[in-house]
């Protein structure tokens, strides 16, 4: 009789499925990919802060840094190029650069104060400087005194104090880079003039001053500019004041 199925003289056979398992074992893929993830939010993050943190002139800069450039050196041999990379260049910050103009203004200051030791001559010709400092820069005025005029009266032509107190002014200059500014102003003049100098008076004695200090061998490209105020930026009150006569030497932050 044939044995009947599933009887207990059958074998039984049991599968296993490891398909559960195997599902459940990725590997390290994912984590190599978060990874890179967070490092790029990271980076994103970083390069929002840079461009928030950094002026348009910085982030031009930073970004010649790492560009490469054809750069050509004179006396190479060949075409004359090479490769190179440009260095960064970072503005100097504005405290930086007030801090850096007020050293160099005092030495300027300094040497005009310090330089009357030398002779009473000297001395009494450096009560025609008065100094102040502007958002502009450092003013030097040359100004007439009462009994003692910077000028021959009316005219644009030095007197010689004016033209030993140039050489002085251009020493003091010399030491510095600055560019510098010239303004002339001249004392108002009775309105019933027919024709009022002011103008053309101002703008000689500026100019005159510029011949001055660059006889005295200070670079005439330092100097930006000359004008000539006439009557219209008085220091006294009244008009007729020969304090009003007066030129103005600016060291130009």
């Amino acid at each position: 009789m044939a044995a009947q199925k599933g009887s207990a003289g059958s074998p039984i056979i049991i599968k296993r499925s490891v398909s559960a398992v195997q599902e459940a074992h990725h590997g390290g893929a994912w984590k190599v990919a978060y990874a890179d993830f967070v490092t790029a939010m990271m980076a994103f993050f970083l390069l929002m802060w840079l461009l928030n943190a950094t002026t348009e002139k910085q982030r031009e800069g930073l970004a010649d840094y790492f560009n490469p450039t054809v750069t050509r050196s004179p006396g190479a041999a060949g075409n004359g190029t090479e490769f190179g990379v440009r260095h960064a260049i970072f503005d100097i910050p504005d405290n930086a650069k007030a801090a850096d103009f007020e050293r160099v203004a005092r030495q300027v200051q300094d040497q005009l104060t310090g330089s009357g030791a030398e002779s009473m001559q000297l001395t009494n010709m450096l009560k025609h400087v008065v100094t102040r400092m502007t958002d502009e820069g450092l003013v030097i005025e040359l100004t007439d005194l009462t009994d003692d005029p910077l000028f021959v009266e009316d005219t644009g032509q030095p007197q010689p104090a004016l033209v030993d107190l140039s050489r002085v002014l251009a020493d003091a200059l010399r030491h510095v880079r600055n560019d510098i500014a010239i303004a002339g102003h001249v004392r108002g003049y009775p309105e019933m003039m027919v024709a009022s100098p002011v103008w053309a008076l101002s703008d000689a004695r500026a100019h005159a001053v510029r011949n001055l200090l660059e006889q005295a061998e200070m670079n005439p490209q330092r100097i930006q500019r000359v004008s000539g105020y006439a009557d219209r930026k008085q220091r006294s009150a009244n008009p007729m004041d020969p304090a009003n006569n007066r030129i103005e030497v600016i060291l130009l932050r």
